[in-house]
């Protein structure tokens, strides 16, 4: 090992990694990795010409599979939505690629200016009075949603979170909280529902997180719900799903006190699962309380419209350990792209992808159902479902894949006592012949 640099892991340290993984040593970590291709005994070949080069590379991509190799109904979580090649050019513009965090306004108000009309597209699609300028992902927005009731709400030392939240999100927000003195609850039983979350909230809750659709792509009708919560004193956080609200009741119409997102979909694509954009919107009463930084428009001295950094206590860049939240990245070049998505798209192109994905999900539902030995779990969704199958997912899911689709989420491990279920999403991205593909394909693996 190099001693040109400090590492703080001592060997007791990287026993106890290796343990806990379990494995013996730090060799074994790269066991997927050819013997002669590790290093330091790097047999290098002679120097290829470029031709020749771009023709190696070639044939290595070639043998990946990869979003337009295969039909992906794979989502509970992270959707193979279609990105417009605009978004993809604009990204690459040197001043929004290369952009450092707008500390300073007098250089930074392109940045700016797009960081503000992504707020203020955010706010027209949730209905929501005020967005910040985006977190890492869904899973840290929800998690920064928790801190931020705990602030508003002093005193109270119960986060109660529905069983339909993603559970990687759930398992995040208890990450998050668990050097504080706080209950997290209320998704501890399968099956449990809304209804029996709302139950759970007290004169001791700061916050019910629920997510529309949920995890399992159930649609809930969320009215009512927020004048429940609060009058018990407490915050109501609607996690959603941004192209749904293209066609379905928004967290504003519902009264929610904090709404989030996994904006992924707007525009991100799949990245190998990330970088992701974490949309985050609240209250204008607030404001003062919301983790990470706002971009405000004011008049500069001589009259001109001028971007800035507003209304947030300074103290969350200065308290250090005090500090409501040490937030600091905000995903900006994430977030200009799902402002690129959201203004080609337009009112009438999301209410559109809306359509198809949801219109699509119904007619493979429909389709699936016809299968014997298989049954789609009733109630309305938006465009995903779940599919209980005859046999384990893990062995449909491999018989798909000698077909190229990759099949649905499997729910053996996030919900066990469904039996042999998997989650199917369905996209504008699949076309009719590709769920016809997907039925027959079923039909086979059974």
């Amino acid at each position: 090992m190099s001693h040109s640099h400090y590492s703080a892991i001592t060997e007791p340290d990287r026993a106890a990694m290796l343990a806990a993984i379990g494995v013996a040593s730090t060799a074994e970590l790269f066991v997927d990795v050819p013997a002669a291709k590790r290093f330091p005994h790097l047999d290098l070949p002679q120097p290829l010409s470029e031709p020749e080069l771009v023709r190696e590379l070639l044939a290595l991509s070639a043998a990946n599979a990869h979003a337009h190799s295969h039909s992906i109904f794979l989502g509970a979580g992270a959707y193979n939505h279609f990105v417009p090649a605009a978004v993809d050019q604009i990204l690459r513009r040197g001043e929004f690629f290369t952009a450092y965090t707008p500390y300073q306004p007098e250089i930074s108000q392109g940045t700016l200016q797009a960081i503000f009309e992504y707020q203020s597209l955010i706010c027209s699609l949730t209905g929501m009075e005020i967005a910040n300028a985006s977190h890492y992902d869904g899973g840290t927005a929800i998690a920064e949603a928790a801190i931020m009731a705990l602030t508003i709400a002093r005193g109270r030392r119960k986060i109660v979170v529905a069983r339909g939240v993603n559970p990687q999100y759930r398992a995040v927000v208890r990450t998050y909280l668990q050097a504080l003195d706080v209950t997290v609850t209320g998704d501890e039983t399968p099956e449990a529902t809304v209804a029996d979350a709302l139950a759970l909230v007290d004169d001791q809750t700061a916050l019910l997180i629920v997510q529309n659709p949920d995890f399992l792509g159930r649609l809930h009708d969320l009215r009512g719900l927020a004048a429940q919560v609060q009058a018990k004193g407490a915050l109501l956080a609607v996690h959603f799903d941004p192209i749904a609200l293209g066609l379905f009741q928004t967290p504003g119409e519902v009264g929610a006190d904090i709404a989030t997102a996994e904006g992924q979909p707007l525009g991100i694509g799949l990245n190998f699962g990330g970088p992701y954009l974490g949309i985050f919107t609240a209250r204008q009463q607030h404001v003062h309380k919301i983790a990470g930084r706002i971009v405000g428009v004011t008049k500069d001295v001589d009259g001109q419209l001028a971007y800035v950094l507003t209304l947030r206590a300074r103290e969350q860049d200065i308290r250090r350990e005090r500090a409501t939240s040490n937030i600091c990245t905000n995903q900006a070049l994430m977030a200009l792209a799902a402002t690129v998505y959201m203004s080609l798209m337009g009112k009438q192109g999301m209410r559109k992808v809306a359509e198809l994905c949801y219109h699509r999900a119904h007619y493979a539902a429909a389709e699936i159902a016809k299968l014997p030995g298989f049954s789609i779990e009733p109630g309305p969704f938006f465009k995903e479902f779940v599919v209980r199958c005859p046999r384990p997912v893990a062995e449909i899911n491999a018989a798909l894949r000698e077909q190229r689709i990759v099949g649905g989420y499997d729910l053996s491990q996030a919900e066990p006592h469904l039996g042999h279920a998997m989650l199917l999403a369905v996209t504008e991205m699949n076309s009719r012949a590709e769920l016809d593909r997907l039925v027959a394909a079923l039909r086979a693996a059974v």
